[in-house]
C-alpha cells in the first residue's frame, strides 16, 4: 500500500462541519418534509421526523441497491492481520422493476453512521439519516440488453455515500453504478458487525494508488457479475436479474476529491474504463502520463487556477476533455453536503457563514441540478453515445456553469 500521508486540510475542516451538522440534527425535531414529483416512478414516503432528506432523481427509472461484501485475494492486507486479503464493502445501483414493498436503502448503514457521527463526539442516535431513493434488493429493470456501468470512488475520510445524488440519479436513468468504501480510510461497516473507520490507531494513510488498485478490483467484480457470477465473499443472494446485467465493455468511472485524482489513475493504467470524471480532484500522486480517453473536471478549490497538479495533468489529456466550474462552489459543493447542510441550518438556526464554509455561496438547489446533470450528460454522451447539447458550451438553464479554456 502506498502510505504516502494524504490528507487535504480543506477534506478535514468539511468533513468535521458536515458531521457536526448531522449530530446536531439528530438531536432535533427535524420533520424535513419533501415535495414528491409527479411523474417520480415510485414516490418516497413522506419523511419521519427528524430525518433528512435527499433530493429525488429524475430519471424514468426506479432505483435498487444491494450491498457487496467483497474480498480481493491477490492482495494481503497487513493492516488487518496475519494471512488477512485486502476486504471492501461495496454498493451496486441500478434501474429497478416496481418494488415498493421493499424498504428504502438508508444513506449509511447503523453501525457506520454512529461510528461517523461518534468521531465528533456526539453520542446521539442515527434516526436522522436520510433515506435514499433506492429499494433495497429490487429486481432489475428488464430492458433486453446489458446496462452500462460507472464505478465510484470517494474521498479521502469519507464514505461510499458522500455523492448518492449523482449515484441514484445515473441509476435512475439506466446505469449500473458500482460504489465502494477503501478500507481505512472510509467510515464502513462489514456484515459480521465489524465497523472500521479513517483514525483506527496504527491504520495507513492510503493515496491515490491504493484507492485505484481498489477501483480496479471492482472492475474485476463487475466482470464477474457481467459473467454471472457472484463476487459477495458470503454468497449472499443477488436481486433478480442483477448477473449479466453490466456490459463489461461499456464502463466509465467518477470521484469526488481523492476519488477523482482516483479515476485519473486508473485510467492511466486500465483500458477498461473508457470516460472518467473528477470532482475536484486534487490530482496529486498520479502517474504524469498521456491519456487519449474522454475527461471531465468538475473543479471549486482544486481548479488549474490554484493547483499546479491539475494543470499538469491536464496538460496530457489528449483526448475529448472539459473543465467546468459553477461560480459560488466550495470543495464539498458538488456532494451530498450541498443538500443536507441548509436543511440543518435552516431549523437550527446555524449562521449563514457557517454553511458558506462549507458549501459555498451557490444555492442547494442549483447544487443539485448541476450534479444530476452534467455527470448524466458526460456518461450518456461517452458511453452511450447520446449527443446532446449541454457539454458544447455554457447554457442559459445553467448560468452559473464557467467553461474554462
Amino acid at each position: 500500500m502506498d502510505t504516502t500521508p494524504f490528507t487535504s486540510p480543506i477534506e478535514l475542516t468539511r468533513r468535521h462541519m458536515l458531521g457536526a451538522a448531522l449530530a446536531l440534527g439528530a438531536a432535533a425535531p427535524l420533520g424535513l418534509a419533501a415535495t414528491a414529483r409527479a411523474d417520480a416512478p415510485s414516490p418516497t414516503p413522506a419523511p419521519t421526523p427528524g430525518r433528512l432528506t435527499l433530493p429525488e432523481p429524475t430519471g424514468p427509472h426506479r432505483v435498487g441497491t444491494v450491498a457487496l461484501h467483497l474480498r480481493d485475494t491477490s492482495r494481503p492486507d497487513p493492516f488487518a492481520g496475519a494471512g488477512r486479503y485486502r476486504e471492501l464493502m461495496a454498493s451496486v445501483w441500478y434501474p429497478a422493476g416496481r418494488a415498493d414493498e421493499l424498504p428504502l436503502a438508508p444513506w449509511m448503514t447503523d453501525g457506520a453512521m454512529k461510528a461517523y457521527l461518534d468521531d465528533f463526539g456526539f453520542r446521539l442516535p442515527v434516526s436522522a439519516t436520510p433515506l435514499t431513493a433506492a429499494r433495497l434488493g429490487a429486481p432489475v429493470h428488464r430492458t433486453g440488453h446489458r446496462l452500462p456501468v460507472v464505478v465510484y470512488s470517494h474521498g479521502a475520510h469519507a464514505h461510499r455515500a458522500v455523492n448518492t445524488t449523482i449515484v441514484q440519479e445515473l441509476a435512475s436513468h439506466g446505469y449500473v453504478v458500482v460504489t465502494v468504501d477503501h478500507t481505512w480510510d472510509a467510515f464502513t461497516e462489514f456484515p459480521d458487525g465489524r465497523v472500521l473507520t479513517p483514525w483506527i490507531d496504527g491504520a495507513p494513510r492510503l493515496g491515490p494508488r491504493d484507492f485505484a488498485a481498489d477501483a480496479r478490483f471492482v472492475l474485476d467484480c463487475v466482470e464477474g457479475l457481467a459473467a454471472g457470477r457472484n463476487p459477495d465473499v458470503d454468497g449472499k443472494p443477488l436481486p433478480e436479474g442483477l448477473l449479466g446485467a453490466p456490459d463489461p465493455l461499456d464502463i466509465g468511472m467518477f470521484g469526488w476529491s481523492k476519488g477523482g485524482s482516483a479515476t485519473a489513475a486508473v485510467m492511466t493504467a486500465d483500458r477498461r474504463v473508457r470516460a472518467g470524471l473528477a470532482i475536484d480532484g486534487p490530482m496529486q500522486a498520479i502517474p504524469v502520463t498521456d491519456l487519449d480517453r474522454p475527461f471531465l473536471m468538475l473543479t471549486a478549490e482544486f481548479g488549474r487556477d490554484q493547483n499546479r497538479d491539475a494543470v499538469t495533468f491536464w496538460d496530457h489529456l489528449r483526448g475529448w476533455r472539459l473543465n467546468i466550474q459553477a461560480d459560488g462552489v466550495r470543495h464539498s459543493s458538488y456532494s451530498d453536503a450541498s443538500p443536507l447542510m441548509p436543511q440543518v441550518a435552516g431549523l437550527l438556526g446555524l449562521p449563514d457563514q457557517q454553511v458558506q464554509e462549507m458549501v459555498g455561496t451557490l444555492p442547494a438547489d442549483r447544487s443539485v441540478r448541476i450534479q444530476q446533470a452534467y455527470p448524466l450528460a458526460f456518461f450518456d454522451l461517452h458511453l452511450r453515445h447520446r449527443r446532446g447539447s449541454l457539454l458544447d458550451g455554457p447554457s442559459p438553464k445553467f448560468p452559473e456553469v464557467r467553461f474554462l479554456p
